[in-house]
């Protein structure tokens, strides 16, 4: 028997999200999430006269692919997927591996090896498709959250079916902030970092490309970094858990790197040269995620907090950093995770986690919440 829920995401995703429009194709690439959710995603494809080209994993299946990957497997499962992503118009992916490390035993150098070739394929889903990317609820992730597994379950349905609309309308005036600054200035426990976003544009992110939804991101100029930066969130990357990331900017580059595992972090910022540049500046502010679960999708949407990426820009809002590597990283500034500020020329725009000017008080979580 259907859960109505699924359906309700399903008819989000495909007419909200991605926009399809009839004739229009979507690619939707599912992995280990239940043959229901998949079922649905059709029907709502099928209903405004959309054609569904589906593709379902395995975690294992994957690991198992990627452990004995070389260039000539990589590049042939690039030609492939790219040819494909090239024949539709949007792109959903639900991801619901039970185990977020499964790739851990990756040899890293064969995984950055395939993430380099891989790339074009990614370049070309964010920049010309219709997108939308999400996880599926899972009792690890449950288990992340400090919730029990239904209690999670009814939570990631809330906020993955939250009327985005009437919050892309609230972050106009953000937006336009974000536009017109110049110089950012964050300061934060083990944090005191300045960049300039002068001339860049800002992308507002309401349930159009991630779900859970919530952020507005900008990009800095690439040599205009300067300073540290301490996040106080755990990250995992390609299967390897992170905390107590710590990252020193000279002239847009990082210059110094540590966390838990300040070896295999590095090994990572070497991928190539754009790894130790940022791509991306972002602020979180969807008032139903509060905390973090080790799950990026969730967490760079966090209420009061920012991310700072390492690795390629997106073209949307572009810097020229060019990398293998986009990763994520999160600052929650919250006054129970020890407060922060974000200043744009001068001006503080947000204290502890809470927007001040009076135009950007609607984001603010009690208020948000009530949209």
């Amino acid at each position: 028997m259907s859960d109505p829920r699924y359906d309700k995401l399903a008819k989000s995703l495909v007419e909200y999200s991605c926009e399809l429009k009839k004739g229009e194709a979507v690619f939707i690439d599912v992995a280990d999430i239940p043959d229901r959710m998949t079922i649905a995603l059709i029907r709502a494809t099928r209903k405004v006269g959309g054609i569904p080209l589906v593709e379902t994993r395995q975690s294992r299946v994957v690991r198992e692919s990627l452990r004995g990957s070389n260039d000539a497997h990589a590049k042939m499962v690039k030609d492939v997927e790219l040819y494909r992503m090239k024949k539709v118009q949007a792109y959903i992916a639900i991801r619901g591996a039970e185990n977020t490390s499964e790739l851990s035993d990756v040899p890293p150098k064969v995984m950055q090896a395939y993430s380099k070739t891989m790339r074009p394929l990614l370049n070309y889903r964010v920049n010309q498709t219709r997108w939308v990317v999400l996880r599926w609820p899972t009792p690890s992730m449950a288990q992340a959250a400090n919730m029990s597994t239904e209690a999670f379950e009814d939570f990631y349905f809330d906020v993955c079916t939250f009327n985005y609309g009437r919050m892309a309308k609230a972050m106009k005036p953000l937006v336009k902030r974000m536009t017109q600054a110049k110089d950012v200035h964050l300061k934060a426990p083990g944090t005191d970092l300045r960049f300039s976003i002068k001339g860049m544009p800002a992308i507002p992110c309401a349930g159009d490309r991630n779900i859970p939804d919530g952020e507005v991101f900008s990009c800095p100029i690439k040599n205009s970094v300067n300073g540290t930066l301490q996040y106080n969130t755990p990250t995992l990357y390609a299967g390897t858990k992170f905390e107590n990331v710590k990252l020193e900017f000279k002239d847009g580059k990082i210059i110094k790197a540590t966390s838990n595992n300040t070896k295999r972090l590095n090994e990572i910022l070497d991928t190539d040269p754009g790894a130790r540049y940022i791509g991306e500046f972002s602020l979180g502010l969807n008032p139903f995620v509060m905390n973090p679960m080790c799950d990026i999708l969730f967490d760079e949407k966090i209420a009061g907090s920012l991310h700072f990426t390492p690795g390629q820009a997106y073209e949307d809002c572009d810097n020229g950093n060019r990398s293998a590597v986009h990763w994520d990283m999160v600052l929650i500034q919250r006054k129970e995770w020890g407060g922060g500020e974000v200043w744009f020329d001068g001006e503080l725009i947000r204290n502890n986690g809470l927007f001040l000017p009076k135009d950007l008080l609607p984001l603010n979580p009690k208020n948000l919440k009530k949209v």
